[in-house]
């Protein structure tokens, strides 16, 4: 049984930019206020998504593209057709067999249960689904059902993230990208802004919900494979020109005994009182982790697990998985990642349904 969850996310941007936005150039997004950089929790969710997609295949993950295509999600919906696990379904269904008994009168209705049907198995079906919810839409039985949707609300949320610092822009310079026409003579072209940052500590704060993991049958294996894979995938798929920079520094999960649990925003608690100028590297910002485990020891009787995977370079700063060792016991403390074989992460992935 999935019980409540708090995960406290650290990575690092340098010379890249984190996440732009479409409405301002794409400049990394910063809080005019206080100058700190801004990450949504979408642009998290979609390494995740994209590392699974490309390394287990495009069907476990619901929101993502198909062959390099994008998809509404009706039209997501629609590929699911021709998954064997989903063929396995249908023949267990009533819409298979009713749709046998009556092809021609009720067609438009059949087709209607048979997206309801797929709908319900979204989650056992996408490990995205299952973590972070999915509105899936079923309304193709006519105008009485048009715009009806299945809505699963995630189990696994996380904040916006924000940097540990104010952030400094890269001065932009002008991209230009120009093209053959038809004609030798002509040519065409494109222009834009290259916008950066120089540095960025990045902080994501998560939940997980042990109540709302009952809705999308969210498994502790599951657990694991975001445990294992976000930060696999914070290294790997940032390597497009404008995301190549980034570096996971904390990935930690503390794990609840029951679904009633929550300290509350573990940021709260990370001090960043001695920052160097200019900002550039970790080093520069050094964050101080005493607070977070004055708190996690201070509920440790709540507490089930610590999760941890921290990069060399931030426990020479801090010795934070070393502190954690020396108050908590050895059962408690969980050194990531976990061993898993490929044929227990398809397992996983599989959602209990087996594809023949």
């Amino acid at each position: 049984m999935v019980t409540n969850s708090e995960i406290l996310l650290i990575y690092e941007a340098k010379n890249c930019n984190p996440n732009g936005d479409p409405d301002e150039e794409n400049r990394p997004r910063i809080d005019p206020k206080t100058r700190r950089n801004l990450v949504s929790d979408v642009r998290l969710k979609r390494f995740f998504r994209d590392y699974i997609a490309s390394r287990f295949g495009e069907k476990y993950i619901f929101v993502t593209k198909i062959s390099g295509q994008h998809l509404r999600a009706d039209q997501r919906l629609d590929k699911f057709a021709s998954d064997e696990r989903v063929k396995k379904i249908l023949e267990n269904s009533k819409a298979k067999k009713s749709s046998k008994r009556e092809r021609s009168s009720k067609e438009k209705e059949h087709s209607k249960e048979k997206l309801t049907v797929i709908a319900e198995h979204i989650p056992k079906l996408c490990i995205d689904a299952r973590l972070f919810g999915a509105t899936i839409p079923i309304g193709k039985g006519g105008e009485e059902t048009k715009g009806a949707q299945r809505t699963f609300i995630g189990p696994v949320q996380f904040t916006w993230g924000f940097s540990l610092h104010p952030v400094e822009l890269i001065e932009s310079s002008t991209i230009t990208s120009v093209f053959s026409g038809r004609r030798a003579e002509e040519q065409y072209g494109t222009i834009g802004k290259d916008w950066r940052l120089y540095y960025s500590l990045i902080c994501f704060y998560g939940v997980v919900s042990g109540k709302r993991a009952i809705h999308t049958g969210l498994s502790g294996d599951d657990l694991k494979i975001l445990d294992n894979f976000l930060w696999r995938a914070l290294i790997l798929e940032p390597t497009t020109r404008s995301k190549i920079g980034h570096q996971p520094h904390l990935y930690l999960r503390v794990e609840y005994k029951d679904s009633e649990t929550l300290i509350g925003d573990l940021r709260e608690y990370i001090d960043v009182t001695e920052l160097k100028d200019p900002i550039r590297e970790l080093e520069d910002v050094n964050p101080k982790f005493n607070r977070l485990l004055e708190i996690l020891e201070k509920n440790k009787d709540d507490i089930s697990k610590i999760f941890i995977s921290i990069s060399d370079k931030l426990e020479s700063l801090t010795f934070l998985k070393q502190s954690i060792n020396k108050k908590f016991n050895k059962e408690v403390v969980v050194e990531l990642p976990h061993d898993l074989n490929d044929e227990n992460i398809l397992r996983i992935l599989d959602g209990g349904i087996k594809s023949s």
